[in-house]
């Protein structure tokens, strides 16, 4: 199938790496189709990516925090008579904060998008893709997912169900000429860290970000090339080494320093 019929699906596409990501499949004219809560902001996005690369974009704004928005999804891609070639579960989010503090009901909305929309998405597109023999996943994960994450508790645990979850059914596939890859990522540059409100915290304001569109070529040339998982970042790649061999109540003190409010940000307010 020439490029230009093929699809790919991204949610999160409006913004940081699922956005960049977005441009690369543009760029190699995959048609698209992606996902965010903000219907202006889909048109937008999708008008830039249309201009550029002469692709068709087809938007469906779904707010994947709703139990029943993944699997109306899939039911609409169905009925526009769209196959998808290429799925990206890339939208998520995390809350900063001692988890006896932090709001149960936002948890509770990390866990159904960080964990839920990429299990039903993946469930039902999956399906698809093994019966044709033929498909792509990259489930976006995070190095996060490699260490204990004090001060968000949550957000890491999701990121570590992620990690293991593609690898699981990365296995379960190999026979087939289906292939799934995980990227993780570390901290990135991206509306995240304002979204968790965690932009006063040691990482954020005192670390070294990632460059959004350098994730997004890692993870998408480790998905055309069919790698079962990718680090992004050198530096990443010896944290996620060292937190291997270094007892874990050590990197999670390790990471709570990290994850506590910069002294900078004490001094500017």
């Amino acid at each position: 199938m020439p490029n230009n019929q093929k699809y790919a699906l991204i949610t999160g596409a409006t913004s940081g790496i699922g956005y960049e990501l977005a441009k690369l499949f543009a760029q190699d004219q995959y048609n698209l189709v992606i996902v965010a809560r903000n219907q202006e902001e889909l048109d937008e996005t999708a008008s830039q990516l249309s201009h550029q690369s002469g692709i068709e974009v087809i938007t469906i704004a779904k707010d994947l925090f709703r139990k029943e928005a993944p699997l109306e999804v899939y039911e609409e891609v169905k009925a526009r008579g769209i196959q998808v070639n290429v799925l990206v579960n890339d939208a998520g989010q995390g809350q900063y904060g001692e988890f006896i503090e932090n709001d149960l009901n936002r948890e509770l909305d990390i866990i159904q998008l960080n964990i839920v929309a990429y299990v039903v998405l993946t469930k039902c597109f999956l399906k698809d893709m093994v019966a044709r023999n033929e498909g792509k996943i990259l489930n976006v994960s995070s190095i996060a997912g490699e260490v204990p994450g004090p001060l968000q508790a949550v957000y890491h645990a999701t990121k570590a169900f992620v990690t293991s979850f593609t690898e699981a059914i990365r296995n379960e596939v190999k026979d087939t000429q289906v292939t799934i890859t995980a990227l993780l990522p570390g901290a990135t540059e991206t509306d995240f860290f304002n979204k968790a409100d965690m932009e006063d915290a040691k990482l954020v304001r005192e670390g070294n970000l990632g460059d959004p569109a350098k994730v997004a070529k890692d993870g998408y040339e480790a998905l055309m090339s069919g790698k079962d998982k990718v680090v992004s970042g050198l530096l990443n790649k010896v944290q996620v080494a060292i937190s291997n061999v270094i007892p874990d109540n050590i990197v999670a003190e390790n990471m709570r320093k990290q994850m506590e409010p910069s002294d900078k940000s004490s001094t500017e307010k």
